[in-house]
């Protein structure tokens, strides 16, 4: 790592060797190279024009669905955080900034009268993230609500997408190379603010009855096949509970890989690698992850 950042200028909080690992929802990981927190779009722009083009650049959002391996990140990471969590209220759907999470827009919604965003509660995560793999849950997916999105492009151009230029797919959006979501634009139906609530409780029971919610996860391990649910195959593949050092594969939802509280990376990572043969296996399946697994898997090692 450089003494010195090779951008100047910037407005933004930045922090060198800055760790990560408390951040994610599995507390493990590395540090950051450097850490950079933008005040605002056009600070963030001022970076993206100016990053020499061998400076690697990853985006973390609320951490949910990530493992940040053992070894950091190399680079600048980004993360938004108050300058892009404004949540704007219209007659017929909600602008959210990237950095607001999930959650909390579908409160907002509910909160004016607004349906169809309920899913949002089900998802840990943050608008950002949700739009770039067309998060999705409890019937519905970013795809069947969103009309536009904002991206900071690669080098720093503010850009409008619509749904159709996105060409979402499962768990999948056509995001142009090194794109930012800067905020979206979410539909909503007008209801009743207390029937949609109640929605919004049924969504969080079901979670709290099915999910290991309270522990430290990082949400759906492995995308669903088509034809089939992931939480099965891993199940009929005898991996329910399965242990590597401190880290397992739940029990009360085998689709959820567990931090028992001593896990590293590298154990997570090595424990769904061997759920993955083991799905394989015994099905013929290949699993692909749906949780992203960033960084280098220790010092000195590039970035993949």
């Amino acid at each position: 790592m450089n003494d010195a950042f090779p951008v100047s200028g910037l407005r933004g909080r930045l922090t060198a060797n800055a760790p990560l690992g408390a951040r994610a929802w599995f507390r493990t990981g590395g540090p950051a190279d450097w850490l950079f927190v933008p005040e605002d779009v056009e600070d963030l722009a001022d970076l993206l024009r100016n990053r020499p083009t061998d400076l690697p650049l990853t985006v973390l959002g609320a951490c949910s669905n990530v493992i940040i391996r053992d070894g950091g990140i190399e680079g600048v990471v980004v993360r938004l955080a108050r300058g892009f969590s404004d949540i704007q209220v219209e007659a017929d759907g909600i602008i959210a900034g990237a950095a607001a999470l999930d959650v909390t827009v579908a409160e907002h919604s509910a909160a004016a009268g607004l349906a169809g965003l309920e899913f949002l509660v089900g998802i840990p995560g943050s608008i950002g993230g949700a739009v770039r793999m067309n998060a999705g849950a409890y019937g519905s997916d970013i795809k069947a609500v969103l009309d536009w999105a904002e991206i900071l492009t690669a080098d720093g151009e503010l850009r409008r997408l619509s749904c159709e230029e996105l060409c979402f797919d499962y768990r999948h959006s056509e995001l142009p190379d090194g794109a930012i979501v800067i905020r979206a634009r979410l539909r909503g139906t007008p209801d009743n603010p207390e029937a949609i609530r109640e929605r919004l409780a049924e969504i969080r029971a079901s979670r709290e009855a099915s999910q290991p919610v309270r522990a430290r996860t990082g949400g759906s391990t492995f995308r669903n096949p088509e034809g089939h649910k992931a939480w099965a195959l891993v199940d009929e593949a005898g991996c329910r509970g399965m242990m590597l050092g401190g880290a397992q594969v739940s029990e009360k939802h085998c689709n959820f890989l567990l931090n028992l509280g001593e896990a590293t990376s590298e154990q997570l990572e090595t424990l769904g690698e061997t759920v993955r043969r083991k799905v394989l296996d015994q099905s013929g399946i290949d699993l692909h992850w749906e949780i992203r697994r960033i960084g280098r898997r220790n010092t000195g090692e590039k970035t993949v």
